[in-house]
């Protein structure tokens, strides 16, 4: 009946960890406990017969029982399940009432770090990265899952070694998922740099970008080998061609080319970061963030560039046409701006910022015009609202949050219908 019971912790576990910290002996174990309050929700790790598990727990008072529902992590995506779903306590609600252009928001994950949720072409599946909390409290890193959305089953499409990030789906056929990988440098998930210079972005040099079949029944196929950072690939919706981010030329560029990796052609030209790229629906047109630093803040980012870091403090959406000319800049508010989207009409863009925050914590969607303009607020939530994507037919939206979440900063996915004209409708 107490709170250990309610999460789902069961006699004989042995208790390794506590948010974070490793419990090696009672004193450990009292210390992890003083940092919480009673009512807040923290990842446990407990050894179950030699398997390392994570449940959310809602701390109580000494001596307190609980009849709470029962939060369960559930294990293996190969049987079809959510490698990283939970319970039902939530500590924020999954709407809120001033996101007009939201309407019957549904939660996809569970628990973890979940995130770059992007859409096949005919909007029935998602491909996106993840960390279980078992994967990340055992050290563990992103692999690539694809959900499809008819059914709720979600399978794993990356092997499970190196590091994964920004998967996509071949155009218009999804029979192929493009990503980018550590794998060939090694099996191991290569180390997250500390904050000591501030908060900074990794570039790992292990980074190329692979292809495989979607199925998962083929092997994958390298469309990148050149020395540095190649990621952030993203395909034109009419095919053929692929955009992505490279520092194969000592700075962060976009660059596009043919989806076998030839035709390789440099888009951007100017000092600072340029990445997160994604075509209009016909492709004649790109959206990105960048950086564009002067003075001691270029210094800065070169020096941080040649220890494979970014500082992501100051980004702004830009568009320009697909072959890299008529460059035009969107948002002008100094702000931590990135991944925008084009609406599915080619006149909007939807992305994410910090303009609204106080402290530079809290990320929120908003929209602006291909022309340009105040943008508009579309989410509310505390925390994190990024990465949002339109399905191709416009109905939909699909985007990561902190919002409804067992525990502080974890990050799933969730989808609405996407209301165009809000004041229209009753």
């Amino acid at each position: 009946g107490g709170p250990a019971d309610s999460a789902g912790i069961r006699g004989g576990d042995i208790v390794v960890g506590i948010e974070g910290d490793e419990i090696r002996n009672i004193q450990d174990f009292t210390l992890a406990l003083r940092a919480h309050e009673p009512g807040d929700n923290v990842p446990v790790v407990v050894l179950r017969d030699g398997v390392r598990r994570t449940f959310a727990v809602t701390l109580g008072r000494r001596g307190q029982g609980s009849g709470g529902e029962h939060p369960h992590t559930e294990g293996g995506a190969e049987a079809g399940h959510h490698p990283h779903a939970a319970g039902p306590h939530h500590s924020a609600p999954i709407y809120d009432s001033r996101e007009v252009h939201l309407r019957n928001t549904r939660q996809l994950t569970f628990g973890g770090e979940n995130a770059e949720a992007y859409f096949s072409p005919d909007g029935t599946q998602l491909v996106y990265q993840a960390t279980s909390r078992e994967a990340k409290a055992a050290g563990g890193c992103d692999r690539i899952y694809v959900y499809d959305l008819k059914s709720g089953k979600i399978r794993q499409f990356s092997s499970g070694e190196g590091r994964t990030t920004c998967a996509y789906f071949s155009y218009p056929d999804a029979d192929r998922i493009l990503f980018a990988s550590t794998h060939g440098a090694g099996p191991d998930c290569p180390p997250v740099p500390d904050h000591s210079q501030g908060y900074v972005w990794p570039l790992y040099d292990s980074y190329d970008i692979y292809i495989g079949p979607a199925d998962g029944s083929g092997e994958l196929t390298p469309l990148t080998s050149s020395p540095g950072y190649d990621a952030e690939a993203t395909w034109c919706h009419q095919g053929g061609r692929i955009i992505f981010t490279s520092t194969r030329d000592g700075d962060i560029e976009l660059y596009s080319m043919n989806e076998d990796g030839s035709d390789v052609r440099r888009l951007t030209h100017t000092p600072g970061y340029d990445g997160g790229a994604f075509y209009n629906a016909d492709c004649t047109q790109i959206v990105w963030r960048a950086s564009r630093p002067e003075g001691e803040a270029l210094d800065d980012y070169f020096r941080l560039l040649n220890q494979g870091l970014v500082r992501p403090s100051h980004l702004e959406i830009y568009v320009m046409d697909a072959d890299g000319t008529n460059v035009k800049q969107l948002t002008h508010d100094g702000a931590a701006n990135f991944g925008p989207y084009f609406h599915p009409s080619g006149k909007k863009v939807i992305y994410a910022s910090n303009r609204a925050s106080s402290n530079g914590r809290e990320f929120d969607l908003f929209m602006v015009s291909v022309e340009g303009g105040e943008p508009e607020r579309i989410t509310y939530a505390d925390g994190f609202d990024g990465f949002p994507m339109f399905s191709p037919d416009g109905r939909y939206l699909v985007w990561g949050s902190n919002r409804h979440n067992e525990l502080r900063g974890e990050t799933n996915i969730f989808i609405a219908e996407w209301v165009e004209n809000p004041g229209a409708e009753q």
